[in-house]
């Protein structure tokens, strides 16, 4: 029995290990996706438009896939299931490196997964969500959680440094500029590949056990169902104004606002992402003081005001202040909100859960870019980062005043 317990110990462990060093991984190509890929469409000839467009297709590819994870990944296995999800999403990097037309690559963007918004929301971070919790106590669940983003975002910083590889080759190595962009997108597959292969070593321990007729929606209880889905209609609002606020666009709009390149464009992000890192265990410790909700909406919402600064900076300089500013505060409610959601629901829900609000999310983050191409490019240049800040903040009082009394069990115990 003790043997037994041991063992499941070591492979909790051994498996936390594998999903961060994959998650740090995977983190390195989105992070560097999310600042080259508008500026590569760009220089392609593509419009705001219809760089908003490929951001929205990949988006909706990720939301189909997440759905999938609720639906699907438990009954397949979610070792397979991860291990299917980055050989995917290696595909999409092999489009961009073929330089296909835009139709074509419109259908790789969308079965490749494609994320061009510099954030992990893909439906991998969906199903290790789901994950995670198990890999611990429930008195660990956040941090557990905390360190696995902080991975996330330190991956994507050392990813967003890598931006400035193209002009790098190009000046010292003499290749042209596009075929280093092209270097860069197979560098991309080949990263997943090696992810796909780290999947593979997971043990049995991260499985859900399913009845083999048993449809999903009768495992799930009414109570669940119900608070589900207050939270997931709350988090599409919040993603809707995430979807205006992509690392693409941004970096696309100081770009054009201040002539930014892309060397000073991926140091940027990567300062952003470590921002973004650090304030994960600052989130884990403020929540284990003053609650898992209060931490979501006092750090989210002065980060939304200082986000609609922005626009009105005379210089980059302070535009880039303010924005640290803001990606200082803005992803403390990230660790915070996926351990939340796994505390309200039972441990067999939680693939389930993590599903449906992550879908929600990719959903409104597609439909979000794809409306802030739109408004850049025929009414306002900068109005994506004033609407999406409107956005997130209506979302932060609406979450306060719904969920407030609603704790998660660590809470209710205290």
């Amino acid at each position: 029995m003790n043997s037994q317990a041991s063992n499941g110990d070591v492979n909790t462990y051994r498996d936390r290990f594998i999903i961060n060093t994959a998650a740090l991984l995977r983190s390195l190509g989105v992070g560097l996706m999310g600042v080259v890929l508008g500026i590569y469409l760009s220089r392609l000839g593509y419009s705001a438009l219809g760089i908003g467009v490929v951001v929205a297709i990949g988006l909706v590819g990720s939301a189909i896939a997440t759905a999938l994870v609720g639906v699907a990944a438990d009954r397949i296995g979610r070792k397979r299931f991860l291990v299917t999800l980055s050989l995917l999403t290696a595909l999409g990097g092999l489009g961009l490196y073929a330089s296909v037309n835009f139709p074509l690559l419109l259908v790789l963007a969308f079965v490749g997964l494609l994320n061009g918004t510099g954030t992990e929301r893909s439906a991998t971070y969906a199903l290790e969500q789901a994950v995670i919790p198990g890999l611990g106590a429930d008195a660990r669940r956040t941090w557990n959680l905390a360190v696995y983003n902080v991975l996330i975002d330190g991956g994507g910083a050392l990813g967003a440094l890598g931006a400035g590889l193209p002009l790098v080759l190009q000046n010292h190595f003499g290749s042209s500029l596009l075929n280093s962009y092209k270097l860069l997108f197979l560098a991309y597959s080949a990263l997943y590949i090696m992810v796909a292969g780290l999947y593979l070593q997971l043990s049995p321990v991260i499985e859900i056990k399913c009845a083999p007729n048993s449809a999903v929606s009768e495992a799930i209880s009414a109570r669940t169902k119900k608070t589900i889905g207050k939270l997931t209609a709350l988090f599409s609002l919040d993603a809707f104004g995430g979807g205006f606020l992509t690392d693409a666009l941004v970096a696309y709009w100081f770009f054009r606002r201040f002539g930014l390149s892309e060397q000073d464009l991926g140091l940027v992000f990567f300062v952003v992402h470590i921002l973004n890192a650090l304030s994960h265990l600052g989130a884990a410790w403020l929540a284990s003081r003053i609650g898992l909700v209060n931490t979501m909406v006092f750090t989210h919402l002065p980060s939304s005001l200082l986000l609609m600064t922005v626009p009105f900076a005379s210089s980059a300089k302070l535009a880039i202040a303010l924005f640290f500013a803001r990606e200082a505060l803005v992803e403390m409610d990230v660790p915070t909100r996926q351990s939340y959601v796994a505390s309200l629901v039972r441990p067999s829900e939680r693939s389930f859960a993590s599903a449906i609000t992550n879908v929600a999310r990719a959903t409104c983050w597609a439909i979000g870019s794809g409306v802030a191409g739109v408004l850049m490019q025929n009414l306002a240049f900068s109005a994506p980062l004033i609407v999406g800040g409107g956005t997130k903040i209506t979302y932060d009082l609406l979450l306060y005043k719904l969920f407030r009394r609603l704790k998660p069990p660590e809470e209710s115990r205290v």
